[in-house]
């Protein structure tokens, strides 16, 4: 039973970044989220608060047409009232016709407070990518054309 609720709130995050609910991304994260992507982006891993790691997403993805992430192979290890979680993630990000997938491996660590399980620690471990590599940054383009407009 455990095991669904902490799944569903991986789940639930990663459908409010594809359907753009930024408000649905805030119900799932704990007030300070400890990030990782340095594997794909050199980023140095850091604790962000949870709006700004909304507000980040928030300020790229829509340049993208549309996301969808897949996720598979969820290992749960469970201590208490914390939680960590293995998982093969694959992300589709599209412009037109053209299409970006990375895939990598995932380690959240969820915190159950007041009852409800919040994400406190993400990580991604990249594995590949495939397709146009250049949407990233035509994505950046559009995100910046669209400020300029307003």
């Amino acid at each position: 039973m455990e095991g669904q609720k902490i799944t569903q709130a991986i789940a639930t995050l990663f459908k409010a970044i594809d359907d753009r609910d930024w408000q649905l991304g805030l119900s799932v994260l704990a007030k300070e989220i400890f990030l990782d992507y340095s594997s794909m982006n050199n980023t140095e891993p850091s604790v962000h608060n949870h709006e700004q790691v909304i507000d980040a997403w928030e300020s790229f993805l829509p340049g993208f047409d549309r996301t969808q992430h897949q996720l598979s192979e969820f290992k749960v290890q469970l201590h208490g009232h914390e939680a960590d979680v293995f998982y093969v993630g694959k992300a589709d990000h599209f412009i037109g016709d053209e299409i970006w997938t990375t895939i990598g491996n995932y380690n959240t660590r969820l915190e159950k407070q007041k009852g409800k399980w919040l994400i406190t620690y993400h990580k991604l471990t990249y594995d590949r990518q495939s397709g146009n590599t250049g949407l990233p940054k035509l994505a950046h383009q559009k995100i910046m054309a669209m400020r300029n407009k307003q």
